[in-house]
């Protein structure tokens, strides 16, 4: 995202089956992000479960139910921006 915006350098994209798991994700990305001392600029839409919003300044986490995900179309939006693997954290 960094070449196409300047708000933030990742997006992270995932969904939930339902309401209480989009809620439940969205809150345990904020719960450990605070347990790993990186600092939660914001967070949005938990409660509804459609759409949580995790803002980590470069990095912003983006948790939808499937009909959500599938409307908003973040990935065809945003088509231009380079994907990134995932590594799985290795934990010390």
């Amino acid at each position: 995202m960094t070449d196409l915006m300047v708000l933030t350098d990742y997006f992270v994209i995932a969904n939930g089956t339902n309401p209480r798991q989009v809620s439940a994700i969205g809150d345990e990305v904020a719960r450990a992000m605070k347990g790993l001392k990186v600092p939660v600029l914001g967070v949005e839409g938990t409660r509804e479960g459609r759409w949580a919003l995790i803002d980590l300044g470069d990095v912003v986490v983006h948790v939808f139910d499937e009909t959500t995900r599938s409307f908003y179309d973040l990935e065809h939006l945003w088509a231009d921006a380079p994907r990134v693997r995932w590594k799985k954290a290795v934990r010390r």
